[in-house]
């Protein structure tokens, strides 16, 4: 497919590639940040919770301490911002903060409010399905927030590779919160190289029961 013709979006997702070489001499003030949480706040969310969570990680000192964290990767320090994504395990706590500000403009009905407020208390009450749906929230807002970084004409490195506990430690992040993944946000120094390939079409759908992987 010509990308050139793709909707601008599409091809920000079509051509997107982890940028590891940060112009380091390159920040980004406060209102480019929170432009970029702008942003994420749009993603998805189980009952509305939204049990995303942001750090952003700019001084010289702290990016340092996360890079250390994050096994010496110098992208972390490199970058203009590093994100910490966190999942908040107890998110449910505050929906019913939540469903009263729905119901009150209007976008949800009073008694399906409640009702929700009835099942997210039992679904989230088991504190594995809980953690599950804070790291798939979290994912879910640092995806919007990895694209629309890069549409705003920014380079993004998601990472995986950190000391969990470390991290929590270093930036006194109460438990409740689990560290989804960092993501590190900037200026690309050069060009970036040729983007590995992806699995096929065929090597990764299937259509209802009509094969196994």
């Amino acid at each position: 497919m010509d990308e050139s013709r793709l909707h601008p979006f599409l091809r920000v997702v079509r051509t997107r590639a982890t940028i590891e070489d940060f112009d380091s001499s390159r920040g980004l003030d406060e209102q480019q940040v929170r432009d970029l949480i702008e942003d994420a706040i749009h993603a998805p969310s189980s009952f509305n919770i939204q049990h995303w969570r942001f750090v952003a990680v700019r001084h010289a000192a702290d990016k340092r301490r996360l890079k250390e964290a994050a096994y010496g990767q110098a992208h972390v320090e490199d970058a203009a911002v590093t994100f910490i994504i966190l999942g908040d395990t107890r998110g449910v706590e505050k929906l019913p903060q939540i469903v009263e500000q729905a119901v009150q403009c209007g976008a949800l009905p009073e008694g399906k409010g409640a009702a929700w407020l009835r099942m997210a208390a039992s679904i989230y009450g088991d504190e594995t399905i809980a953690r599950d749906e804070a790291i798939r929230s979290g994912s879910l807002a640092a995806m919007i927030l990895m694209l629309c970084a890069e549409a705003r004409g920014l380079a993004t490195a998601a990472l995986s590779g950190f000391d969990a506990a470390r991290v929590m430690r270093e930036f006194d992040i109460d438990e409740r919160y689990v560290p989804v993944m960092l993501l590190a946000v900037g200026h690309a120094r050069g060009e970036c190289g040729v983007r590995q390939p992806r699995l096929s079409v065929d090597d990764v759908l299937a259509f209802d029961r009509g094969r196994v992987f």
